[in-house]
């Protein structure tokens, strides 16, 4: 899989926003990749305890990314109003995402409405958090570095990962929704992604969304190694 990530970070040549993207998370990214639960979880190597808890985990961000892409295009400055188009189109795809999570857990015999009601892990909650300070003090446009992140690693680990679980663990196909659906999906989203900030002109829009990119593969990292 690094060398797969690997090959994929050569392709680009450092020209446009996307590629300079690709070029300055790729020591982020590589450091995310080798986190221990990540590798098991590619080679079917973690328990149904340890799938649920991020299948958790995963639903206490993902309800924010609705209200994050709302707060995002609200904040928009008029120079950016062409943007505001795209993230309508962003929102209408993840809405309802968190509740496919909920039924993946339900699928692997866990408690929904538990997950639903307990407290995220901290790792997690520093994560969300992070991504509405961003929106909401810092420059909207940082948003799309957490896209990037959660985008490129459902397009790289998902459906990799789902396959391996599922053969280890026995679980039925309706317990990994959530994954399989992102490891498609995200492949078409990332296209769209790519050609919306090659758009991106300004020097701190630019520098905003390597940042927060860089930022949240740490972040997310903390999220998995919280869980092992």
């Amino acid at each position: 899989m690094q060398h797969k990530l690997n090959s994929f970070t050569q392709e680009f040549d450092v020209t446009s926003v996307y590629d300079r993207l690709i070029a300055a998370t790729e020591a982020s990214r590589g450091e995310f990749l080798n986190v221990p639960i990540l590798q098991r979880a590619l080679q079917g190597q973690v328990t149904r305890d340890e799938y649920v808890s991020f299948l958790g985990q995963a639903y206490h961000h993902v309800r924010h990314t609705v209200p994050l892409l709302m707060g995002c295009g609200y904040r928009l400055p008029d120079r950016m109003n062409w943007l505001r188009k795209a993230i309508g189109e962003y929102i209408e795809e993840e809405v309802g995402h968190e509740e496919w999570i909920l039924d993946d857990i339900r699928a692997c015999g866990a408690d929904a409405d538990a997950v639903r009601n307990a407290k995220p892990f901290a790792a997690t909650e520093l994560m969300v958090a992070y991504a509405y300070d961003t929106v909401q003090r810092r420059n909207p446009i940082g948003m799309f570095g957490m896209v990037f992140v959660l985008e490129t690693t459902s397009t790289a680990l998902a459906s990799s990962a789902a396959g391996a679980i599922q053969n280890s663990l026995g679980l039925p196909k309706t317990a990994f929704r959530y994954l399989t659906s992102h490891g498609s999906l995200d492949q078409e989203h990332i296209r769209f992604f790519q050609s919306l900030v090659n758009q991106f002109e300004d020097p701190d829009d630019i520098d905003t969304l390597l940042h927060c990119a860089q930022m949240v593969y740490r972040l997310y990292g903390d999220m998995f190694r919280s869980i092992s």
